[in-house]
């Protein structure tokens, strides 16, 4: 038997800098400890949690939802323009990327003062309480992926990734991806789940 023609297929490394994938991991176990951390919480005071829950705002957290899945679409865009070396095409998406970070950020500081005006502080309750504080530290991440991909987009107008070289590009979008992963989990457990 043969083994001349034998190839071992190695996986495709993961997409961008090993750097930003130790930081993601650890930004995702952060996360998972608070959304425990929440969901036993709930689990001990549900007729709290429910009746707390009214008062938020679900239209936003649908709209915000819309706005960074779609945006994490045009991230995905992005990527498949730069590997194709569609230098400006990929800065163009970029930019529509961050126009919806941008619209999320807006919307939850709007929603942020109607809460407040509602008397929803850190204080009035253990939901209120997570619920701020979850979705405060989503929004600093939030703001964290647009600086983030702000100098991506930069980099990507002044024609400094191509085909061959586009791991910023990909490093960029996989921390926008994280940032859209933990939205979505939270939507679900804060926004929707009874």
């Amino acid at each position: 038997m043969s083994t001349a023609n034998v190839s071992l297929d190695m996986p495709d490394p993961l997409p961008g800098d090993l750097a930003i994938w130790i930081f993601i991991f650890a930004e995702l176990v952060v996360f998972g400890i608070l959304f425990i951390a929440y969901a036993v919480a709930r689990s001990t005071h549900v007729a709290l949690f429910d009746a707390a829950q009214l008062a938020i705002n679900r239209v936003f957290g649908f709209i915000n939802t819309w706005l960074l899945l779609t945006s994490s679409y045009f991230v995905v865009r992005a990527t498949q323009a730069i590997r194709n070396d569609r230098r400006q095409i990929c800065a163009y998406w970029l930019t529509a990327a961050m126009s919806f970070g941008a619209m999320f950020l807006l919307l939850k500081l709007i929603e942020f003062h109607q809460d407040a005006s509602r008397g929803i502080t850190l204080s009035s309750n253990l939901f209120d309480m997570f619920y701020l504080s979850l979705t405060f530290f989503h929004f600093m991440h939030v703001v964290m992926g647009m600086i983030i991909l702000s100098v991506v987009t930069y980099k990507a107008y002044k024609g400094r990734y191509s085909a061959a070289n586009h791991t910023g590009v990909e490093t960029g979008a996989s921390y926008w991806h994280m940032v859209d992963l933990v939205w979505v989990v939270l939507f679900a457990l804060v926004y929707v789940m009874h």
